[in-house]
């Protein structure tokens, strides 16, 4: 006895964001190479703010770094929430909870947030959306700094804690002298 089959058209095709891979959509909705899952939008993980105190004011902060990372990093590019969606390939809402704390972005979406904003991991977890970069320019921007950069990659070790400690001491004086 033959066993009837589905025709093959009626199967939803789709294609693993990950890996590429074009396949029929699996049962258990996973990529049947890489076993990241297929659906459009990862599912938000629901965050429960605890109140937390900063360490300096005593006050309630419940903010995520990561949601005004991302919102400041957004902003900075010129994006709108759907633009950044569209990049990401996942729902401008799912853009909107994370930057509202409603969600936790999943690991594999921060990796596509860095890649649509064009930044690193890390970046998305500074909330002043500065990147390393940025803060790079910024130190260089300094003429000291500028002055000193060509000397110290011809410094042993010895020599740059010795450095190192002179500029210490010389802080520690102008403070005791203050």
């Amino acid at each position: 006895m033959a066993t009837t089959l589905a025709p093959v058209d009626s199967r939803e095709v789709v294609r693993c964001d990950h890996c590429h891979l074009v396949q029929f959509r699996t049962t258990n909705h996973l990529c049947r190479r890489c076993k990241t899952s297929l659906d459009d939008e990862p599912e938000p993980v629901v965050v429960q703010p605890e109140p937390q105190v900063a360490p300096s004011t005593g006050t309630s902060s419940s903010h995520l770094p990561v949601a005004m990372a991302i919102r400041n990093l957004r902003l900075r590019a010129g994006l709108s929430q759907r633009q950044l969606a569209m990049r990401m390939r996942v729902p401008r809402t799912y853009v909107s909870k994370i930057e509202n704390e409603k969600a936790c972005p999943t690991l594999s979406s921060l990796e596509r947030l860095a890649e649509a904003l064009h930044v690193r991991v890390p970046d998305l977890l500074n909330p002043n959306g500065r990147t390393i970069e940025d803060e790079i320019r910024e130190l260089m921007s300094d003429e000291f700094i500028a002055e000193l950069m060509p000397h110290i990659s011809k410094l042993n070790s010895m020599q740059k804690a010795t450095v190192l400690n002179e500029i210490r001491e010389m802080t520690l004086m102008t403070r005791r002298s203050a």
